[in-house]
């Protein structure tokens, strides 16, 4: 079954868009609070069709992502107990519940692993909602959250945008012709990730 290679190409056509920086910047500030849509579906198609302005976009992403971090990280701060159950009707909360147990057992031991592991966060492709809300709960220190999700997220949509910029053409080509595989592994590792942290949790 078919199912990345025709969100690839759609996602092409939005790339194209006279607004798609503006897309690309909300849809990675979504992804930072509520949305489930990693930036990665409009950014690499937005570098391929422009490669010159790659590490513009992918600024935008970080810029994006960043500020989602920030409200991601109120709401679990401030509003966490109003919200529960519009989270637990959504289905996050046994996800959000693990990221929480693990991060007080991470931060109870060392603030200094709690940003590595919070950088590592911002590099994965499990989305970043989880841990943004989950470190507004436990109360992560600000500056050291940020600055994580700076480190990590910066790297993960800088990476993209240098192999395309990089690699232009060829790049598109092998993404084209491997995007099934690509996605399929994807979402192999985002359950792995997913499954791993809440053993994790419940270890702690």
């Amino acid at each position: 079954m078919k199912l990345f290679g025709p969100m690839y190409e759609r996602a092409l056509v939005w790339a194209r868009h006279p607004r798609a920086p503006l897309l690309l910047f909300l849809l990675s500030f979504g992804e930072a609070v509520i949305v489930p849509v990693p930036p990665e579906v409009m950014l690499a198609p937005m570098c391929l069709s422009q490669p010159k302005r790659s590490f513009w976009f992918a600024g935008y992403s970080l810029v994006g992502s960043l500020l989602g971090a920030v409200v991601g990280y109120a709401l679990g701060h401030y509003a966490f107990e109003l919200v529960k159950p519009l989270l637990a009707s959504l289905g996050w909360m046994d996800r959000i519940d693990a990221q929480v147990a693990y991060l007080r057992g991470i931060a109870a031991q060392s603030p200094w692993k709690t940003f590595w592991i919070l950088v590592l966060a911002g590099f994965t492709p499990i989305p970043l909602k989880f841990f943004t809300w989950a470190s507004g709960i436990v109360g992560v220190p600000l500056f050291p959250f940020m600055a994580s999700m700076a480190v990590g997220r910066g790297k993960r949509v800088f990476l993209i945008a240098t192999a395309i910029r990089l690699g232009g053409v060829r790049a598109e080509a092998a993404l084209r012709r491997y995007i099934e595989p690509i996605g399929w592994a994807a979402m192999a590792l985002l359950a792995v990730g997913v499954g791993y942290m809440v053993w994790r949790s419940r270890g702690a």
